[in-house]
């Protein structure tokens, strides 16, 4: 990660949430909160003025709820980098927003050490999870607790353990993208490429790259 501050913009309806974050996060002088709305109305103009790297918001809020900001920000092509904080952990939420572009997905109850690895990790680039958010997308994946069903277990750790390298190859497979050219696009060798393909395609218990395609939309990993 940069050593300059991360700038931050919280969004939320409860004032007494934006006031417990803004005591978290200022005791970190990795960050600097730049402002703060109590909605989503003119939430994406504030943060064009302010320049914010992260966003941190709620999806419940009144006008304009995050679901809408999310599919504006998508629309736009807005930079700036979303963590979604919420008391609701329904897994076609967690998937919906997801899919929309937020890039980290904290439950409200977390601890103020989960907020700061979440925005560190965001900001390089990853994505977060809350351990009971990430436990429910898992579980979700066989409609069944992971622990009573190994198949399913074993694709549901196979996802979690895929790479960012491993994500940008099994994106670039499904826009059909050949291993030279995959090569080409990344900087690396060919016999990468394909050292990098056949663990995807042993991760996600497949048999070709076809199957992985299949996989990746199956779980949103692809659009």
């Amino acid at each position: 990660m940069a050593d300059s501050v991360i700038k931050i913009h919280l969004a939320d309806d409860h004032q007494v949430l934006i006031d417990g974050l803004l005591a978290v996060l200022k005791l970190d002088p990795r960050f600097q909160v730049v402002g703060f709305s109590l909605d989503g109305v003119g939430l994406l103009d504030r943060i064009k003025e302010n320049e914010a790297d992260i966003l941190i918001m709620d999806i419940n809020m009144p006008e304009t709820d995050g679901i809408e900001v999310l599919r504006t920000f998508r629309k736009e092509g807005f930079p700036c980098r979303v963590i979604i904080l919420s008391s609701y952990e329904d897994v076609k939420l967690i998937r919906e927003v997801i899919k929309l572009g937020a890039d980290g997905f904290l439950a409200k109850n977390c601890a103020g050490e989960e907020i700061s690895d979440a925005i560190e990790n965001v900001y390089a680039g990853k994505q977060y999870f809350s351990e009971s958010i990430r436990q429910r997308i898992l579980g979700s994946f066989s409609g069944t607790p992971i622990n009573e069903d190994r198949k399913y277990a074993s694709i549901a750790e196979g996802l979690e353990s895929i790479t960012d390298r491993e994500l940008e190859i099994l994106k670039l497979i499904g826009q059909e993208y050949s291993g030279q050219e995959i090569s080409d696009q990344l900087g690396i060798s060919k016999n990468t490429v394909e050292t990098h393909r056949k663990n995807l395609i042993k991760k996600l218990k497949v048999k070709n790259s076809i199957g992985l395609v299949k996989m990746a939309l199956k779980y949103n990993l692809i659009n």
